[in-house]
């Protein structure tokens, strides 16, 4: 029998705020995640390699690099050697005793193509001090640090050739001090967790979106709905890029946002501007995290309620709202009570997404546990749904990240 698994996904930053990679993170489905238990080395390595070969790596990463972490008997297996070399990133857990044998693995590592990154650092140690030269990132654990010190050991590092990743940066105060000291990278829950992922205003183009999209979803005539676009043509050009992107799978492009009516239908046109609404406001074509969180959750939430409910396609059409606007509070900096408020939405929907309410509710909730990595959480509530399994989950999973992956492109 083939090993249950759960994976998260932690998004990495670059000093733009722009998505530029992740850290995978990998969980047992069985009993070892209800009782805490860590797994064996070569079961978790087993699951790691099954999860790429089952995903495919264009799924769980997209265009990104992955971190992955790994522990001084993995790190010189030969397993290591199958992952593919030009989009990971070699994470060597706090726990890898740095001796001669490790620092020519990583060497020989390093010479494959592989990066390395070291995690949890906090301090310049003696011995780190050989693997300066080998590895790309260092990453330093900000919670075990004390703030005073920080400065001093960020310039210490500085006069190496390495890249430095705040690591665990947990509110807005942190991350400005972390930008001003010069950290090239940043990672944890002020820009991953859709709590505090955003401490801006939204920008003037999402307030109209927000106002088209309470026009669709009050069944306004689709003239009306176009003669909103009209007014503002940077909207319209990004809708109809992102609804001609990859992640739709169109035989005929559109041309025009009453086009898209025509060909997509209404409810189809209302997710994309739904998604929209995450995307817009971002220049270049860098990938806003919070987009694809945004993406993936809502295509999770519909391929899950498809499991459950295989004929109401209305129903998974409302599991995908729940998702999509799920974080609207952080994208609008607002109460999201107040957001509901102003749109015309049902109760089911309104219940889910202010209450966790009902069953879309626990859909939601759901997909936090999974996005978090909580995989007891996960198990202990796919026990209580008979319609679905942890395969039949892993699988929506693989396809929302791919689908979420493809629109970002």
């Amino acid at each position: 029998m083939q090993q249950q698994f759960f994976l998260a996904r932690q998004p990495i930053l670059d000093r733009n705020q722009s998505l530029c990679a992740f850290e995978l993170l990998f969980r047992s489905g069985g009993k070892q995640a209800e009782a805490g238990v860590v797994d064996d080395t070569h079961a978790t390595a087993q699951v790691m390699l099954n999860a790429f070969g089952d995903m495919g790596i264009a799924n769980v990463l997209g265009a990104h690099k992955g971190f992955i972490n790994l522990d001084a008997e993995f790190l010189h297996s030969d397993m290591v050697e199958l992952l593919p070399r030009k989009q990971i990133v070699i994470e060597l857990l706090e726990t890898v005793v740095i001796d001669e044998e490790v620092i020519a693995r990583c060497r020989d590592l390093k010479a494959m193509g592989f990066s390395l990154a070291l995690d949890d650092v906090l301090r310049l140690g003696d011995d780190i001090k050989p693997l300066l030269g080998v590895v790309d990132v260092i990453k330093l654990d900000l919670t075990q640090i004390a703030p005073a010190e920080l400065p001093a050991l960020v310039k210490e590092f500085k006069k190496h050739p390495v890249k430095l990743l705040a690591e665990k940066v947990e509110d807005r105060e942190q991350a400005g001090a972390c930008m001003e000291m010069g950290f090239d990278l940043f990672q944890g829950y002020y820009f991953a967790r859709p709590e505090t992922l955003s401490g801006k205003r939204a920008d003037p183009s999402k307030m109209v979106l927000l106002r088209i999209l309470t026009l669709m979803l009050s069944g306004a005539e689709s003239d009306k709905i176009v003669n909103a676009f009209k007014k503002h043509p940077t909207l319209s050009y990004n809708l109809l890029r992102m609804v001609n992107s990859a992640g739709n799978n169109l035989a005929v492009k559109i041309s025009s946002l009453s086009h898209g009516l025509m060909v997509l239908g209404r409810r189809a046109l209302q997710r994309w501007v739904q998604l929209l609404l995450y995307a817009s406001g971002k220049e270049g074509t860098t990938v806003n995290p919070l987009m694809q969180l945004a993406a993936t959750r809502a295509k999770l939430m519909e391929l899950v309620a498809r499991q459950i409910r295989e004929r109401d396609i209305d129903y998974a059409d409302r599991a995908f709202m729940v998702g999509m606007l799920s974080l609207l509070d952080t994208l609008m900096d607002e109460p999201l009570k107040e957001i509901v408020a102003r749109m015309s939405l049902q109760e089911e929907i309104e219940a889910a997404l202010l209450e966790h309410g009902g069953d879309l509710g626990d859909l939601l909730v759901l997909c936090g546990e999974l996005e978090s990595g909580d995989a007891a959480a996960v198990q202990k509530r796919l026990h209580s749904r008979p319609g679905l399994n942890a395969d039949a989950l892993n699988g929506a999973q693989l396809e929302a990240l791919g689908w979420a992956n493809s629109i970002a492109m």
